[in-house]
């Protein structure tokens, strides 16, 4: 069978491995998204000879980045980021010793197993090509998981991603294999979850990983979840809660019209951009907001307490949470940025809910909320609006529910279109000026001056300089 590979970056690749004398195959998931019909991104390489010298070549004639990934076995990747064009990574590396059929027999699953000659010709040697008209993920052997235990994860991101069901054998190895997830790099492991996090229906995709005993060798915190009891209007318990919160979360993000009415578009253009904006190594803010969504409650079980009427209260849960999910993060090698972004929405993702009962949302009540959410305040609203949504379920009370609303879009409102004017308004004087106009020495005093001149501005307290310095004078 001629599978027919796209002209691009396939010919160059081709014409360069001529040039330089080496045989060069297409293998793996680029072979798998082209028979599927699916756009390629990412493109795998298996190379008979010097297979990092053609990486580096091909990134120093097309302009892209190279990266030696393992030169003890001949693996480099070429990173292509054209103006306009969707990143690419092409991924290098050299032919097993034992040849073609070893290298792809020793592959993680049959789908992946698939490789494309220089002339197009389909070579399948483990009926990958049959598993995907059936739509299943199986592995090549029953050693696939014990050879890279990151390819238990990896199972449950292809079905999720694809759409495939695991075949049932690979579930019995996935089962039987789950503990080794705890030895491959943190950082692999990482890669992987967060690629399955961020398919659609994670909340899903997640209970089929704790089915198969996963999860709790990735996120350990979670398994303390089940059972956790909660009084009403909870009608869950917090692990159930915990995964209709990443569901409704979903809901939220894609569709904020159905829950900001009425949302205006340029405000829901402004929340998708805002979401998009990497934070670090290909991961967004969409990506790790939904991370938080299912760290939000895991302080419940170490602080869950009952009172004398039988009601259960989880007093300080979110500075506790905070904690335990930072440690987490942090464990999986996200980077320092990450963990504090996550941290931060864990420990206030019930403040908007608390803005709610409070009246009306003042000008100085929006500002110290973003100066102790920063621009993951965004977020934190879109999590306590999914939190809300899975806390009542069928019983929303409207009155309570556009109330929240209310504040939700007020918060949101200020931060994209009055920014400069409540949120990070530019400041009327310098600690210069304060130690200039009031014979101040140098000292926290003055900080403490210059964030109570800021916050009387962004109450609409303090106009102009002179009234800065009067606010000043006075306190």
């Amino acid at each position: 069978m001629l599978v027919p590979l796209p002209e691009w970056p396939w010919q160059t690749v081709r014409q360069w491995a001529a040039e330089r004398g080496v045989r060069v195959w297409v293998v793996g998931g680029a072979v798998r998204d082209v028979l599927l019909g699916r756009p390629v991104h990412d493109w795998d390489f298996t190379v008979d000879g010097d297979a990092l010298g053609l990486a580096r070549a091909l990134a120093d004639g097309l302009g892209g980045a190279y990266f030696p990934l393992d030169a003890e076995r001949g693996t480099g990747r070429v990173v292509l980021a054209p103006a306009d064009e969707p990143r690419q990574e092409l991924d290098f590396a050299a032919l097993h010793s034992a040849g073609l059929e070893a290298d792809l027999r020793g592959r993680d699953f049959t789908i992946n197993a698939l490789a494309v000659d220089e002339v197009g010709l389909l070579i399948d040697l483990t009926g990958g090509q049959e598993d995907l008209a059936a739509r299943r993920v199986r592995a090549t052997s029953e050693r696939a998981f014990q050879d890279d235990p990151v390819r238990l994860l990896r199972a449950m991101r292809l079905s999720a991603e694809l759409g495939f069901e695991v075949e049932p054998q690979t579930a019995s190895w996935l089962r039987r294999d789950a503990p080794l997830l705890a030895h491959p790099a943190a950082e692999r492991v990482r890669d992987e979850f967060a690629r399955l996090l961020a398919v659609p229906r994670a909340a899903f995709h997640l209970e089929r990983c704790d089915e198969y005993g996963l999860l709790s060798h990735v996120v350990l915190e979670l398994e303390s979840l089940k059972g956790v009891t909660q009084s009403p209007p909870h009608h869950a318990d917090v692990w159930r809660h915990t995964l209709q919160t990443v569901n409704a979360l979903e809901e939220v993000v894609a569709r904020p019209d159905r829950f900001l009415k009425p949302v205006r578009s340029a405000l829901a253009d402004d929340l998708s951009a805002h979401l998009a904006v990497e934070v670090s190594g290909g991961r967004d803010r969409a990506l790790l907001l939904k991370l938080a969504a299912l760290l939000h409650d895991v302080g419940k079980p170490e602080t869950w307490s009952q009172d004398t009427q039988g009601r259960i209260h989880f007093y300080d849960h979110e500075p506790v949470g905070a904690r335990m999910a930072a440690e987490r993060v942090q464990e999986l090698r996200f980077s320092r940025d990450e963990v504090e972004r996550v941290s931060t929405m864990v420990a206030y993702h019930l403040r908007p809910a608390l803005l709610a009962q409070s009246g009306p949302v003042s000008r100085r009540a929006v500002y110290r909320y973003f100066r102790a959410t920063r621009d993951a305040g965004v977020e934190v609203v879109l999590l306590a609006l999914a939190d809300h949504v899975a806390i009542w379920g069928a019983a929303l009370e409207e009155p309570r529910w556009a109330r929240l609303l209310e504040v939700a879009e007020t918060l949101l409102t200020h931060y994209f279109e009055r920014h400069a004017e409540t949120v990070a308004p530019p400041p009327l004087v310098t600690g210069d000026d304060l130690m200039a106009e009031l014979g101040l020495a140098p000292g926290p005093e003055i900080g403490r001056l210059l964030e109570a001149v800021r916050e009387a501005q962004a109450a609409g307290e303090a106009r102009t300089r002179e009234e800065a310095l009067a606010l000043a004078r006075r306190l």
